[in-house]
């Protein structure tokens, strides 16, 4: 079973001359690790919002769990599918844990209190994250890595099948974007988690997802596995400028995944795309 299938599925923004998404057929198996990549503007925000219901498709249909996203009524959705966005603010001061505990919300609504299934399923969100010691922290008092632990670990209080993430490493150094893509892996190889993930980080995508989505100006460029998506020629050709595309050296799991390294242009004399 896919946990996400779209067909044929366009949309337009009111005012914009072009699609911002045009022709998207994809399919996400249940249980795996899926990675939306494209430059800017390709329409990768668009198509997971579409995947959510959060936007109604123009033409085309998507599913969700081989039903229409749009009749699944809200709350159960929410229930399914737990959310990352990429721009949040705090609405009021809270600690890590009373943000962790937001995540209950779908299963509580807005006057029940936490029952000790709630309670438990925070304290494993928690310890999956790694935040148990951080409980009492205020959240505001985090460091962008910590805070983008706590934000996955409130999805993960939902308890979901299905966890949606945009950006989910965007300002993050080395240890904290390697920390969260071991823990989406860890999600999808051990709890049969789906994850789906927007991301500008290639390389990680190309050494941890599954399948890699390729979009380029609202369409589709290429699906499929690392080494057949990401070669030199189409990476060029989307995002315009000069790359290298070398096999990880390993050890391990990452052995031979394709690695992209941008060309300086105009350095010793890199003139154009294809020096």
């Amino acid at each position: 079973m896919n946990t996400f299938t779209a067909d044929d599925v366009r949309f337009r923004y009111r005012g914009a001359t072009r699609d911002a998404v045009a022709g998207l057929t994809m399919a996400v198996p249940h249980g795996s690790f899926y990675a939306m990549l494209g430059p800017n503007g390709s329409g990768k925000s668009t198509a997971m919002r579409l995947l959510l219901g959060a936007l109604e498709p123009q033409h085309g249909m998507v599913r969700f769990e081989d039903r229409v996203v749009s009749d699944w009524p809200r709350r159960e959705l929410a229930r399914r599918i737990g959310v990352v966005s990429q721009h949040e603010e705090m609405p009021f001061p809270m600690t890590v844990r009373e943000l962790v505990a937001l995540g209950r919300y779908p299963h509580l609504g807005a006057w029940h209190r936490e029952s000790d299934a709630d309670r438990a399923a925070v304290q494993r969100a928690l310890e999956r994250c790694g935040l148990t010691d951080l409980v009492e922290r205020p959240a505001s008092a985090l460091s962008g890595g910590e805070l983008q632990r706590a934000r996955i670990a409130r999805a993960l209080a939902q308890e979901p099948r299905t966890l949606v993430l945009d950006e989910p490493t965007a300002s993050l150094d080395i240890a904290h974007e390697m920390s969260i893509f071991e823990l989406l892996a860890g999600l999808v190889a051990h709890d049969g988690t789906t994850v789906l993930v927007i991301t500008h980080n290639i390389n990680l995508a190309a050494r941890y997802a599954d399948t890699l989505l390729l979009l380029h100006e609202g369409r589709i460029a290429a699906e499929g596995s690392a080494a057949d998506v990401l070669t030199r020629e189409r990476l060029e050709h989307v995002y315009g400028w000069p790359l290298h595309v070398h096999p990880h050296p390993g050890p391990g799991r990452d052995t031979g995944a394709p690695q992209v390294v941008a060309v300086a242009r105009g350095v010793m004399g890199r003139t154009g795309i294809n020096d």
